[in-house]
């Protein structure tokens, strides 16, 4: 746990809109959890959320079905995004996620319980994981 504030660098108003909703976003992750479930997502532009692929219904369903705080298997996912059999291909997915944190790949784990690999590194994912552990202990208290 860290006694540091969190606060956002000067110049965030002169930000497009999408990018505030982003600054916002990700602050409410990091210093107010809570508040997240209750701000607007950020308009997602990229390519590979627009296209219609078994990668984007993934996303979309790790977004949508793995809350703050919880953990998914691979296997769990695929299920969930209707093929039982493409655990592979969620990690594909996984490795493809062009905004981690925000579509949560962190909270994606193997079915053993390690937590398997992590674009920004396995510290990292073991850090996210715990951060939101912490918080949601925090939130039901």
């Amino acid at each position: 746990e860290s006694s540091a504030t969190c606060e956002v660098s000067g110049g965030a108003e002169e930000l497009p809109e999408p990018l505030r909703q982003c600054t916002a976003w990700l602050h409410a992750y990091f210093c107010e959890p809570a508040r997240t479930p209750c701000l607007p997502l950020p308009t997602f532009h990229h390519p590979l959320l627009l296209q219609d692929s078994f990668t984007k219904q993934v996303l979309w369903t790790l977004l949508r079905d793995v809350k703050f705080g919880e953990a998914v298997s691979y296997k769990q996912l695929a299920d969930l995004a209707g093929n039982s059999r493409a655990a592979r291909a969620v990690g594909g997915a996984m490795r493809s996620n062009p905004i981690p944190i925000i579509i949560p790949c962190h909270r994606v784990i193997r079915s053993s319980g390690q937590t398997g690999n992590y674009g920004g590194g396995n510290l990292m994912k073991e850090w996210l994981l715990s951060h939101e552990r912490l918080q949601k202990e925090k939130l039901t208290y």
